[in-house]
C-alpha cells in the first residue's frame, strides 16, 4: 500500500501529557527494535513521568542474518538483547528487568495448538501482574509480520484470563511500508486510531533505535551480505514527532 494513502497524518494529535495517564506500562517488543520504533517517544515520555515501565522481549531475534558463519544463532540472539536492553536504557527504562520469552524468531507460535503459546500466556499474564500493569502497549492485530500478529494473539489470550486487565494501546511498525487495505482498521475491530506528540522525546527515540546496531547500515553481522537491514526509506517513518497507536473504542 502506498504511503500516501495511509490515513496516520489525518488522526487526532494527542499531546505528550497525554502519557501521564498511562500509570505503569509494559511494552511487548516482538523483536529488539520493535520496542524503539514503535513507541520509544512514548517510553521516553513515561519515564520523564517517572511512570513505571517495563519490557517484554517475545522472539530470540536470531533470524535477521541466519547464514552469518561468524556469529552461531546463540550468538546472535546475545547480541541482540544486550541491543534490546541498551535502547530500553536510552528510553530511561531498566532494561535489566525485562522479560525474555525467547521464542523461535519467524516462527512466534499464535494459536493454542502451536508450541509454546500456552507457557508463553502464562509467563505473559504473570507478568503484567506482578507489573501491575495499567497500560500495555502490544503491536497492531495486523501489523503486517507474522511475528507481530502472533506477539497480539499471545498478549490478548494473556488479558483474557486477567480479572482486571490493563488497557491496551496498540503500535505500528510495519504497517507502515507492508499494510495492504485489509490490514488497517475497520469498524468490525471497534477501534480508533491517534497520534501521540513525542516530540519531547523524539531524540531519545532516535538514539535507541541507532542502538540497534545490528538491524542499521552498516552492521555487525557483516558476513550475511543478504541479512535484514532497516531501510533509510523505513527509517524516516520514525523520524516523526509523533506515534500512531490504536486503541479499543468505549461506549
Amino acid at each position: 500500500m502506498a504511503e500516501n494513502t495511509l490515513p496516520f497524518a489525518e488522526y487526532p494529535l494527542r499531546p505528550a501529557s497525554f502519557a501521564a495517564g498511562l500509570g505503569s506500562t509494559v511494552i511487548v517488543a516482538p523483536h529488539p527494535d520493535d520496542e524503539a520504533l514503535g513507541c520509544g517517544g512514548l517510553l521516553a515520555l513515561l519515564r520523564r513521568e517517572a511512570l513505571p515501565v517495563a519490557a517484554v522481549l517475545v522472539s530470540d531475534g536470531s533470524m535477521s542474518h541466519p547464514a552469518s558463519k561468524l556469529f552461531s544463532a546463540a550468538a546472535r540472539q546475545a547480541v541482540r538483547e544486550a541491543e534490546f536492553r541498551h535502547a530500553l536504557t536510552l528510553l530511561g527504562c531498566d532494561g535489566a528487568e525485562s522479560l525474555l520469552l525467547g521464542l523461535p524468531d519467524g516462527q512466534v507460535p499464535a494459536t493454542t495448538d502451536e508450541p509454546g503459546f500456552s507457557s508463553a500466556v502464562k509467563r505473559l499474564r504473570a507478568f503484567l501482574e506482578e507489573q501491575q500493569a495499567a497500560t500495555v502497549l502490544v503491536p497492531w492485530r495486523r501489523d503486517p509480520h507474522p511475528d507481530h500478529r502472533a506477539t497480539s494473539r499471545l498478549v490478548q489470550a494473556a488479558l483474557l484470563a486477567m480479572p482486571q486487565p490493563p488497557r491496551r494501546l496498540e503500535y505500528v511498525v510495519w504497517t507502515w511500508e507492508r499494510a495492504e487495505l485489509e490490514d488497517l482498521p475497520t469498524a468490525a475491530d471497534g477501534v480508533q486510531g491517534f497520534r501521540v506528540n513525542i516530540e519531547a522525546g523524539l531524540g531519545q527515540k532516535l538514539r535507541a533505535v541507532a542502538a540497534h546496531r545490528s538491524q542499521v547500515a552498516p552492521g555487525i553481522f557483516t558476513d550475511d551480505p543478504s541479512g535484514f537491514l532497516l531501510s533509510a526509506e523505513m527509517l524516516a517513518h520514525f523520524e516523526t514527532p509523533y506515534e500512531v497507536f490504536f486503541e479499543a473504542v468505549t461506549t
